[in-house]
């Protein structure tokens, strides 16, 4: 089965933590801090990988997280970086925010190689954070976090031209005939569920790239049928032809048939109508003469809105030349470069926000102490000495777990809390 849209969760590797060590050699009793930095998480990496053309693959694996970092070692040694998680996608592959349905990357054009989710930075050791007045710091800097997200993958069909129309109207037969691909024909009223792919190679022309689009229903737009999976793949095409059977084989009314498919674009993505259309009215070798009340009624209704019509015959070839001169004679006034789609969602860096360690540890029975840089900073813009301000250092305590410490350190109503020159007393809420 074809598969074009999946739904995975993916995740960074989370930083090693930084590590805290003391050098301990002959003679050195009271060696400076030596505790090594964590090595970095492994990033979550998509590449476009030209063999492959379906997603199928991610129908049966969901998950995918990179390796995290080891932790630093004593004697300054780094933690070794984690594995990046490379996950290979056809072209054509659009990554999506699962929630949002927001655009974080289209793997189509240049863009080969995307790394999606970076892996958490490393912690730093003990080593740095020794000053003047710490020569021995206790802590050490936590690896960063890793960055996680569920995802959807949408493979668009990267075609020039979207062949579109009901069941039974001829688009296979058509596709067949003009290009190198081999549909499957026959006369049902169900359709094959992959796009079927052709190059058209037109003399005098460089030619282009023709996407039959599995036959479209009312209510695709709203999901009907496989509706949903087969309007995304217009979405990258620069022209559309609409195909219809003017022969009236099975009674349906053309006209009603292209206003209802250019309703489903319409409701899927307005920007669709935009996109140049061209009519072809096939099946003109079953009935009489050059024309028939049909055509005649197809080109009186959209005469108005610059839409050429061309009566073809996919048996027999008889127009179909001159509906594709038509067809690349438009492409040659619209720019090259492929559709793609820019990004929207874009995640947030972890590894630029600076998050500090700190230690709290029971220096006597009622005496505890608080240090390390993330309790500088906040002391830094803190007036203690204002209300506002001391609330604000009691939520600060709280809302980093700094409370929760102290207590499961078994500290009492009445003990006392050091915090760089400053002392208060514990008392619960």
């Amino acid at each position: 089965m074809f598969a074009d849209r999946a739904k995975i969760f993916i995740k960074s590797g989370k930083g090693g933590d930084g590590h805290v060590s003391f050098r301990r050699e002959l003679f050195v009793p009271d060696g400076g801090p030596d505790g090594g930095d964590g090595g970095k998480g492994g990033d979550i990496i998509f590449v476009v990988d030209k063999g492959m053309n379906t997603l199928y693959n991610f129908r049966h694996v969901r998950k995918y997280v990179a390796e995290s970092g080891e932790e630093g070692g004593k004697k300054n040694q780094h933690g070794k970086s984690g594995e990046d998680l490379i996950i290979k996608v056809p072209e054509g592959t659009v990554i999506k925010e699962f929630e949002s349905g927001k655009v974080i990357a289209d793997m189509s054009g240049d863009n080969t190689r995307q790394v999606v989710l970076k892996g958490g930075r490393g912690g730093k050791g003990n080593q740095h954070y020794a000053t003047a007045t710490m020569q021995a710091p206790k802590y050490a800097q936590p690896g960063k976090e890793a960055q996680e997200l569920y995802v959807t993958l949408e493979l668009k069909v990267i075609a020039d031209v979207g062949l579109v129309g009901f069941p039974n109207v001829g688009k296979s037969t058509f596709l067949s005939r003009v290009t190198n691909a081999k549909p499957k024909i026959a006369n049902y009223h169900f359709t094959t569920l992959n796009p079927n792919l052709g190059v058209v190679d037109l003399e005098g022309t460089p030619g282009f790239v023709i996407a039959d689009i599995p036959g479209l229903i009312e209510g695709a737009a709203d999901g009907v049928g496989l509706g949903h999976d087969f309007l995304r793949h217009i979405e990258r095409t620069k022209v559309i032809i609409h195909m219809v059977d003017a022969a009236g084989v099975e009674g349906r009314d053309p006209v009603g048939d292209i206003n209802a498919i250019n309703k489903e674009l319409e409701k899927y993505n307005p920007n669709l109508l935009e996109k140049p259309q061209i009519i072809a009215a096939n099946k003109i070798d079953a009935i009489y003469g050059e024309t028939n009340e049909v055509i005649d009624k197809i080109k009186e209704a959209f005469a108005d809105k610059g839409i050429d019509v061309f009566p073809i015959s996919a048996v027999s070839g008889k127009g179909v030349k001159e509906l594709l001169y038509k067809v690349s004679s438009i492409l040659d006034t619209i720019d090259d470069e492929p559709i793609t789609f820019e990004q929207e969602y874009f995640i947030e860096d972890y590894n630029d926000i600076v998050d500090e360690p700190y230690t709290v540890e029971k220096v006597k029975d009622h005496l505890y102490s608080i240090e390390g840089p993330r309790i500088e900073r906040m002391l830094g813009y803190t007036n203690l000495d204002s209300e506002k301000g001391f609330v604000f250092f009691q939520r600060f305590m709280k809302q980093n777990g700094i409370l929760d410490e102290l207590e499961e350190l078994g500290i009492e109503d009445g003990d006392t809390v050091k915090i760089y020159g400053h002392e208060f007393d514990y008392y619960k809420e």
